[in-house]
């Protein structure tokens, strides 16, 4: 057997759970299934049982596939050079979607979506996740922080990048803790917060590292 595929498929496996899960309880879903909860978790719409089709094969294998085309439409080349790391985080987010596909097809089925902070608590996993990778992400056009800035200058990516995974390591963790301690609606607004907070300061850092490294 081709050695990347050897290394390719349990990965296939894991972005077919949600479509496989799907296909075994097919026949017990009404027609009409919940496809969307408001923030307290109530259904406040209903839909066609087809739609949980397209959620089941958009979430994990998009991105799955995303991964896989990516690295061969890099002008640079420089995921190839990440190696295992670019692997990692493939794995990573391809589990993440595939067990988020999951829990809203088992919230369909069982009409309940039991605790909408179970998904922030996912979320917040991933943040720190990713904060971890962030340190050792090459310059590139597709993953981690990229601004005019941090292609631009080697140093401002490395900063940059720095900043942002003690800060998204940080926040992954400050969304799990609100998740497990405050009320439904309360730690969403906290959870934009902040997502918002990790997202632009490196954004903002990024812009005035390379001015202060361009005066210089």
């Amino acid at each position: 057997m081709n050695q990347r595929l050897k290394k390719e498929l349990p990965l296939i496996a894991i972005a077919l759970i949600p479509s496989v899960y799907l296909a075994i309880i097919w026949n017990r879903l009404p027609d009409q299934v919940p496809v969307h909860w408001n923030l307290n978790g109530e259904i406040d719409r209903y839909g066609n049982k087809t739609e949980l089709l397209v959620l089941a094969i958009l979430l994990p294998l998009l991105v799955y596939g995303l991964f896989l085309i990516i690295p061969n439409i890099d002008p640079k080349n420089k995921l190839k050079q990440m190696g295992s790391k670019y692997h990692s985080i493939k794995v990573t987010l391809t589990t993440f979607m595939s067990g988020l596909a999951v829990f809203i097809i088992y919230s369909a089925e069982k009409e309940t979506l039991t605790n909408p902070n179970y998904i922030l608590i996912l979320i917040g996993l991933l943040y720190i996740i990713l904060g971890n990778y962030f340190q050792t992400i090459k310059a590139n056009y597709f993953i981690g922080i990229r601004t005019p800035w941090t292609l631009e200058n080697e140093t401002v990516w490395k900063e940059t990048h720095k900043l942002g995974g003690k800060m998204w390591f940080a926040g992954g963790i400050a969304v799990i803790l609100c998740s497990l301690i405050l009320s439904k609606g309360t730690n969403f607004t906290l959870f934009l917060i902040i997502t918002g907070i990790i997202t632009i300061i490196p954004l903002v850092y990024s812009y005035l590292k390379f001015k202060s490294l361009t005066k210089e």
